[in-house]
């Protein structure tokens, strides 16, 4: 069973290159509008899974969104369920056994993969990926299921990426979100995790 952790926030290692800065100032918003003592309870609710990692860094394996979010709405500390240590491990290793696990996303906001090297070591400097956020707001719609999967709202980005033109995500992301739905209901989108037909 995972040990739940707290830990600041300020120093949290991310395990991907981009979020969805759309997303992000939405639960910016929300964070704020709670009473301190609801910040505590919200943040023990999103406790990220984590892994102790290099130099006993806490990396986050999920959660980025409510991570940033929260580092931007100045919360101080957060609850992490640490799923593995692998603090004993050299670079190399451990990055492989991120990988391994499905425990890293070294993917930029093109979709293109990188070296591990490339993954911020602060969640301030994550790169925004618009469909990244388009894929959360199609979610959120209805257009698939929250999954397990790890990583399931990256390959909806990257499907979207492909069909929906970058340029009206930008200009008018309401369009976009309307676009995206019935495409993550067709045959197109069919084995993609999450897909509800």
């Amino acid at each position: 069973m995972p040990k739940i952790k707290e830990s600041s926030i300020a120093k949290l290692m991310p395990t991907q290159i981009t979020v969805g800065l759309i997303e992000v100032a939405d639960k910016v918003k929300e964070i704020r509008a709670l009473k301190p003592g609801e910040v505590v309870d919200f943040m023990r609710a999103h406790a990220a899974p984590a892994v102790i990692g290099l130099q006993c860094g806490v990396y986050i394996t999920d959660h980025h969104h409510v991570a940033r979010a929260a580092l931007e709405a100045g919360v101080e500390t957060g609850f992490f369920e640490i799923e593995a240590d692998l603090s004993r491990y050299d670079p190399d290793d451990f990055w492989k056994e991120m990988d391994k696990n499905l425990w890293v996303h070294p993917l930029d906001e093109n979709g293109v993969r990188h070296y591990y090297a490339a993954v911020p070591h602060r969640l301030q400097d994550l790169v925004d990926d618009v469909y990244r956020s388009l894929a959360g707001y199609v979610r959120n719609a209805g257009g698939f299921e929250k999954t397990p999967t790890a990583f399931a709202e990256f390959v909806w980005a990257d499907f979207f990426r492909r069909s929906i033109p970058v340029e009206l995500v930008r200009s008018d992301f309401a369009a976009a979100v309307r676009l995206a739905i019935p495409l993550a209901h067709s045959q197109l989108a069919k084995g993609i995790p999450g897909f509800k037909g």
